[in-house]
């Protein structure tokens, strides 16, 4: 009996760190893809700072 229960305790510990890697992993996923989808938005915004930097030298 006591057997059983520490075999079930192991199993839902396992259960719950494999949920948690299923989260992080769909989290990675959703950042890899928000990045992607800005990308060009951010090399715009990045293009405008330097221009911004190379017209202003030294103010």
């Amino acid at each position: 009996m006591r057997e059983l229960a520490r075999k079930l305790w192991r199993q839902e510990e396992g259960q719950a760190l494999a949920e948690y890697g299923l989260i992080l992993a769909i989290i990675a996923v959703a950042a890899i893809v928000a990045l992607w989808a800005l990308s060009d938005t951010i090399k715009g915004k990045l293009e405008e700072v330097n221009t911004g930097f190379s017209e202003n030298p030294g103010s």
